[in-house]
């Protein structure tokens, strides 16, 4: 599973999610079908984890959202 964060230098929005396929998740994120990101495209990938399990994913991407995905990439890559 990959926990990543896509940006939208339309909107200057941050997004977080997870998948087992980064390059589908992307496209489709991209092609309008993910409601939450529609209004954003074209998004690009900021950062990509792989971990485990989806229960790893899961954990992952609820620490990065409640601490913001901006805040959690300069904490921990110093961006």
């Amino acid at each position: 599973m990959i926990v990543y964060i896509l940006y939208s230098k339309k909107r200057s929005r941050y997004y977080v999610g997870q998948t087992a396929n980064i390059i589908n998740r992307l496209k489709r994120h991209n092609q309008g079908l993910v409601s939450s990101t529609k209004s954003g495209s074209p998004w690009e990938i900021i950062l990509q984890i792989e971990v485990e399990s989806r229960s790893d994913a899961m954990v992952l991407e609820k620490k990065i959202k409640k601490r913001g995905a901006k805040r959690f990439i300069d904490n921990h890559f110093g961006v």
